[in-house]
């Protein structure tokens, strides 16, 4: 790449978290940047490998304990900004408190700056009980401010320009837009910015919620993401269940008292408004064929209980706030939807009725799905684009099974199969498949370099795969009567852990670990915090976690894993910007005989906002160098990669460097992490 500070570039990486969730259009029905201050691993260990430390485990809070711990940490938060060094026009807003056993507080901030939102800027502050700050997770470690707070371009303009970017993508109205000025911190240096949202309805008639980031001095388009994130389901397979509902005089109703007053509405082929709650002189409902408008309704409402049960049993939360409250579910919406979606602004879930209106999209992995995009929402606001993007997706998906192998329903099994029972396609395949996600046409099985640009209902894949993997294991088998054949990137061997404690790990790390940036190598980062935290970090589940990554492409098997010998330096190192210097990481080799192998392993694990600037070579302890990676142009961020060496001619023994240095202008980042494998 050219070292000149005039060139072009694009940030398609880290938007702010997503103000909704949908199915995008059939075929992709449910079809970064830097991760700063990246979690470790607790060095505390658990008793046994195997079962949960109870220290790490968050405990279960009313909401009133909630809402006292917010309270508190709303009333110190001036203090806190002052103790993280934060500037004197930064403030922080509290937005959510999760407290573990041992009294440990993981309290997660919004950030503002001149009064004025910081996308990108929020944050999770660990605190023990002492009151001492163990650790800080930011999304961005850059210094929020701006030079002025004056716009050099109006705002009518990024109005304007925002509208013409939504009508090229098949918006067909622009009467909702509105626009508030930002902070934008989520991709590189913060700038004064515009956030435009474009209301009205897409092409194939979700609702519209296109959020673009305009650069309030120069006009130009930073980002744009939407805001409507969609999910997948089936439909009316869920037989004959029970339903929690409320009399009144001698009418029933969809309101289930006992999970927050979740209600269930009928909008009736409209687009717009609440809907009618559904209300009638008899307890039973629908007839479970689309005659009965009720039977929709019913499989809404059951889904949502189910999820609600699944969230509060599985993790102890209360609803999707963790407040004690209920969203509401929306049915029979518009004419012939194929979709069904999560929005953030109404805090509810949607549904159509499928192609002719024959087949609802309402079952328990549709209530699963959608409802965990508001759960993401509410907890590491994982923004809707690129790998964190993925990310949100795999989430909803991850937690979508889970509700469905939860509820234990006979007539619809629980499987790694998303959309198994909906048939879009006609030809009787998922839309999805978790154990080998290329099934589909499109998603990815391993990350790579490029895999942010794909649509976030196909990038997501790696996540999903990962969550497979980790939960049952490579190779063939048989669950639930549904065969899986998930292979492995490295083609090694994956020991699963079994769904529960995959489940364990991966919701701690979303709700203390990720922020909205988080991208598949921070994500690596944070559910080994959180596999290290709950089972220690020497157990059998740390390492799985470690080799089902790697499974995927992402970072380096457990120590010895393969046959082999894995030596690591996990020690972050700046690395400075263009003129620079170069700067190394050490990994001292001992114990071993002879000379190194002629296929020798090289992991890295570089955060980075611009990877094309980077030079990469390991230096063997006689000071020859082997070329890595050269410099090119390429703008994606972050180099996550395991280099084959063939390193024969070198004593194995010794002192082995990686030596990166940067060599185009404006971006920088850090080594996070690097190892040695000697297969």
């Amino acid at each position: 790449m050219s070292s000149s500070s005039s060139r072009r570039r694009t940030s398609h990486t880290t938007p702010r978290r997503a103000a909704g969730i949908a199915l995008a259009g059939v075929a992709a029905l449910i079809a970064t940047a830097v991760q700063s201050g990246a979690a470790s691993a607790s060095p505390a260990q658990a008793p046994h490998s195997g079962k949960i430390n109870p220290a790490h485990v968050a405990v279960k809070l009313t909401p009133s304990q909630r809402a006292e711990l917010i309270r508190d940490a709303d009333g110190a938060k001036a203090r806190t900004a002052k103790d993280l060094g934060l500037g004197a026009q930064e403030k922080l807003v509290v937005k959510d408190v999760v407290k573990d056993a041992d009294g440990t507080l993981h309290t997660r901030y919004e950030r503002t700056y001149a009064g004025l939102p910081v996308l990108g800027g929020d944050l999770v502050v660990d605190t023990a009980r002492s009151g001492q700050t163990e650790r800080v997770l930011k999304a961005t470690d850059a210094t929020v401010k701006v030079a002025s707070l004056t716009p050099k371009v109006s705002k009518a303009t990024a109005e304007k320009q925002a509208v013409r970017r939504a009508e090229a993508l098949g918006s067909k109205a622009s009467a909702d837009q509105s626009s508030r000025t930002v902070i934008w911190a989520a991709s590189g240096k913060p700038v004064l910015a515009y956030e435009t949202v474009i209301g009205g309805l897409q092409d194939d008639g979700t609702p519209n919620q296109l959020h673009v980031i305009t650069d309030a001095s120069t006009g130009k388009e930073l980002f744009r993401y939407q805001g409507i994130e969609t999910g997948v389901g089936n439909t009316q397979y869920s037989g004959q269940v029970p339903l929690t509902t409320t009399l009144s005089g001698s009418t029933y109703t969809l309101n289930d008292g006992s999970r927050g007053g979740h209600k269930t509405y009928n909008l009736n082929h409209g687009t717009s408004g609440t809907g009618t709650l559904f209300s009638q002189s008899s307890d039973t409902w629908g007839n479970g064929t689309t005659s009965n408008a009720a039977t929709a309704g019913a499989d809404a409402h059951y889904g949502a209980a189910v999820t609600w049960d699944f969230y509060k049993n599985t993790f102890g939360r209360s609803g999707i706030r963790n407040d004690g409250r209920a969203a509401y579910s929306r049915v029979h919406y518009g004419n012939s939807y194929v979709n069904a979606f999560w929005d953030d602004s109404c805090f509810c879930m949607t549904y159509g009725d499928g192609s002719g209106n024959a087949d609802p999209l309402t079952s328990l992995d549709v209530a699963g799905h959608e409802m965990s995009h508001g759960v993401t929402s509410n907890t590491a606001g994982l923004n809707y684009s690129g790998e964190s993007g993925g990310l949100n997706e795999a989430t909803s998906d991850i937690f979508g099974t889970g509700v469905e192998f939860y509820a234990n329903n006979s007539t619809d099994v629980g499987d790694y199969l998303i959309g198994e029972k909906i048939d879009i396609n006609g030809d009787g395949t998922p839309l999805r498949y978790m154990d080998k996600p290329s099934k589909d046409g499109a998603s990815a099985d391993y990350w790579s370099s490029g895999v942010g640009n794909k649509d976030v209902h196909y990038s997501s894949g790696v996540a999903n795969h990962f969550f497979y993997l980790l939960s049952e294991g490579s190779g063939a088998k048989v669950i639930n009567g549904v065969s899986y054949n998930s292979p492995t990137s490295d083609g090694l061997p994956v020991t699963g852990i079994g769904r529960d404690k995959a489940l364990q790990i991966w919701y701690r790390a979303l709700t203390t670990k990720f922020t909205s940036t988080t991208n598949y190598a921070a994500a690596r980062t944070g559910t080994l915090a959180a596999a290290g935290e709950l089972y220690g970090t020497s157990s059998a589940e740390y390492k799985a976690v470690q080799d089902a990554w790697a499974a995927v492409s992402v970072g380096s098997r457990s120590g010895g894993g393969g046959g082999g010998t894995t030596f690591e330096n996990s020690s972050d190192v700046q690395i400075p910007d263009y003129p620079g210097s170069a700067v190394t990481s050490s990994i001292t080799v001992s114990g071993r005989s002879g000379n190194a192998p002629s296929n020798l392993q090289v992991s890295v694990d570089i955060v980075h906002t611009w990877s094309g600037d980077l030079q990469i070579d390991l230096v063997a302890p006689d000071g020859s160098t082997y070329r890595l990676k050269n410099s090119a142009y390429d703008p994606t961020p972050d180099v996550h990669a395991t280099y084959t060496v063939n390193a024969s001619s070198e004593t194995a023994n010794g002192t082995w460097k990686l030596r990166v240095q940067d060599l185009g202008a404006q971006d920088t980042g850090y080594i996070d992490d690097w190892k040695l494998t000697f297969p």
